[in-house]
């Protein structure tokens, strides 16, 4: 064979990868094309056989157009069109075999969602999404969007401290005092973790109130959740005075906006409180975007570290712990730390130890 005709072979087999569609259809409009693989096999063959053969090159297609009565150069010959007619093969079958697992996935969800169903229904954890082939059924991920969209609102939101103030005063412990952090407004509470935790002016509370051999304080602070705060807040602090006052000298409230739970700190000592406890909005999540957490800190004053206090945290009834349950705790708490000395990574929650044997005892005596 000429190097004229190697070359344009090869010019054509080229043309055909970058036109593959083009050359195919003109040829078969003329009953011209043919594709040859390695094997001297027409595409038509090897479609016949359910195998799509990679071409040789031009040497052995022109090898094969003399053998089937074609010119060298005569037909539309090369890699394009088999590796085309190949590669729409192979998506024929990857196709088939998706729809297949679709199919699979389809009855595993279907077999599972009794077990699933079940489990669901004591967590707000997202599990046993299921699935549409390879991706989550569509439902789920509007369900996530929503959830995310939910959560960034209750973090920009802003609490409305009038109304907060006339549910808090409900409560009976006094008029709450109002404060704010060192942060200017949300963007830069949210930027600015360190301007949260101090106070902008504390002078209101030493204007109210001169220190005093207050037991415990209160600080309802926004924190990251306003939206738990106006939620949760005083039905909590009602809980808690119930389950204290019985026993200590109770501070008022104080509310203060763009807080983080360090801010206690600063207003405890004001107080004078030996306890202080802040009820705090906590970071929404994709399951809860209104739980509220106490952090408590005994002899408060600034420069405290999150070792010396003490955290209970999740309170959203009806799905996280309940407002009692939450006081329950937190005034073994309070007894604790003053035995002790001292709040932190040293003081133990002993209640759920203490229901555990309270349990054990009762079914005891019943046996």
């Amino acid at each position: 064979m000429s190097a004229e005709h190697r070359g344009g072979g090869r010019a054509r087999a080229a043309g055909s990868i970058v036109g593959g569609t083009r050359a195919a259809d003109a040829g078969a409009a003329t009953g011209r094309a043919h594709s040859v693989g390695a094997d001297g096999v027409s595409a038509a063959d090897a479609e016949k056989g359910g195998a799509g053969r990679a071409s040789a090159g031009p040497a052995s297609a022109d090898r094969a157009n003399a053998e089937n009565g074609y010119a060298p150069g005569g037909c539309v010959v090369g890699e394009g069109a088999t590796t085309m007619e190949a590669g729409a093969m192979s998506a024929g079958d990857e196709g088939r075999a998706g729809a297949g697992r679709a199919r699979d996935a389809g009855r595993a969800s279907a077999d599972s969602e009794p077990f699933w169903r079940e489990l669901r229904g004591v967590t707000q954890a997202r599990i046993g999404l299921g699935r549409t082939g390879d991706a989550l059924p569509t439902a789920r991920v509007l369900e996530f969007r929503a959830a995310h969209s939910v959560a960034r609102d209750a973090v920009h939101m802003s609490v409305d401290v009038n109304a907060l103030c006339e549910r808090v005063t409900a409560v009976g412990i006094g008029m709450p005092i109002r404060v704010r952090s060192r942060a200017r407004d949300r963007a830069e509470y949210l930027r600015r973790p360190d301007l949260g935790r101090e106070p902008e002016d504390s002078s209101a509370i030493r204007n109210t109130v001169s220190p005093s051999a207050f037991d415990v304080g209160f600080v309802l602070a926004d924190g990251l959740s306003p939206r738990a705060l106006a939620t949760h807040g005083p039905d909590l602090l009602a809980a808690l005075v119930d389950e204290l006052a019985p026993h200590y000298a109770l501070a008022p409230p104080v509310i203060a906006t763009q807080a983080r739970v360090a801010i206690g700190d600063h207003l405890g000592a004001a107080l004078g409180a030996r306890t202080v406890l802040v009820l705090i909005g906590e970071r929404p999540g994709l399951s809860v975007a209104d739980s509220l957490g106490i952090y408590l800190t005994h002899h408060p004053r600034p420069g405290r570290t999150d070792a010396e206090r003490n955290c209970v945290s999740n309170i959203h009834p009806p799905e996280g712990l309940g407002y009692r349950q939450a006081a329950a705790v937190v005034a073994g708490l309070v007894a604790g730390a003053r035995a002790l000395g001292r709040s932190g990574v040293d003081l133990k929650d002993g209640s759920g130890a203490d229901a555990v044997k309270s349990a054990v005892v009762e079914g005891i005596s019943k046996g």
